[in-house]
C-alpha cells in the first residue's frame, strides 16, 4: 500500500494469504523513480518461501515414486518366477499318463509265446497335450536286459505306435502297440513310460499260466 509524506513514500507491505504486515519501506520520491524501492522489495525474499518448499517437496514426491516403482517392480518379477519354479515342480513331480483298461499281450503263434503287447494310455485330468514323439517306454523282462522304445509309425521291438498319433489330448484313448522278443508262460514283465514332461509311469504284469492268441496280462 502507498502512503504519500511529502517528499516521501510510505510503502506498507502484506502477505497475500494471512494478510501479515511484512515491512515498511519509506523512500522518497525522487528514490521510486530511480528503482530503488524495487531494489528493497528484491532484497526481502521471505515471500518465495513457500514456493521454495513446495519445489523441494515435489522432488522428494518424484524421487519417491520412481523408488516406489522400481522397488514394487522387483517385487512382482521375483513373486512371478516364484510361482513359475512352484508349477515347474509340480508338473516335472506329478504324472500326467494314466492307465486305461488291461494290458494285452498277444500271439503270432496262438499257443506258443507272447510277441507283442497292447495297452492304451490317457491323460490325467486337468494334464497339458502330451508329445508322444518324446515318450519313451522301456520294457524289461527277468530274463532280457531293458529295451527303449520310441514313437514311430510301424511297430517292431523298438518302435511303438499309438493309434492317437504324435500327440494326445484331454480326453483320448491312445492305443500303444510294440512288439517284443517271445516271452513265454508265467514271466514278469515290467514297463516304464518316460514322457518328455512329467513324472515316469512304472508297472508290472505277468504272462498267463496258459498262453492263447489274446491274453490278459495280470
Amino acid at each position: 500500500m502507498f502512503c504519500e509524506l511529502g517528499r516521501f513514500i510510505e510503502i506498507n507491505i502484506y502477505t497475500i494469504k494471512s494478510s501479515n504486515h511484512v515491512a515498511t519501506l519509506v523512500t522518497p520520491v525522487s528514490a521510486l523513480m530511480k528503482g530503488e524501492i524495487m531494489k528493497q522489495l528484491k532484497s526481502d525474499d521471505s515471500g518465495f518461501t513457500g514456493l521454495e518448499a513446495a519445489i523441494v517437496l515435489i522432488a522428494f514426491v518424484v524421487v519417491a515414486a520412481v523408488f516406489s516403482y522400481v522397488v514394487l517392480g522387483a517385487g512382482f518379477f521375483t513373486t512371478q518366477k516364484s510361482q513359475e519354479t512352484v508349477y515347474k515342480g509340480v508338473e516335472q513331480a506329478s504324472t500326467n499318463i494314466q492307465m486305461i483298461g488291461n494290458v494285452y499281450g498277444l500271439s503270432s503263434t496262438g499257443s506258443t509265446n507272447i510277441d507283442e503287447i497292447k495297452f492304451s494310455i490317457g491323460l490325467a485330468p486337468g494334464a497339458p497335450t502330451i508329445d508322444l514323439t518324446g515318450l519313451r517306454i522301456v520294457f524289461s523282462t527277468a530274463t532280457s536286459t531293458p529295451q527303449t522304445l520310441t514313437y514311430g509309425t510301424t511297430k517292431s521291438t523298438t518302435v511303438f505306435t499309438s493309434s492317437c498319433g504324435g500327440a494326445m489330448q484331454q480326453n483320448d484313448q491312445c492305443e500303444i502297440d510294440f512288439n517284443i522278443a517271445d516271452t513265454g508262460v508265467n514271466t514278469k514283465m515290467t514297463f516304464e513310460l518316460r514322457p518328455a514332461v512329467g513324472a515316469s509311469l512304472p508297472f508290472t504284469k505277468t504272462s498267463p499260466p496258459t498262453i492263447t492268441t489274446t491274453n490278459v496280462l495280470y
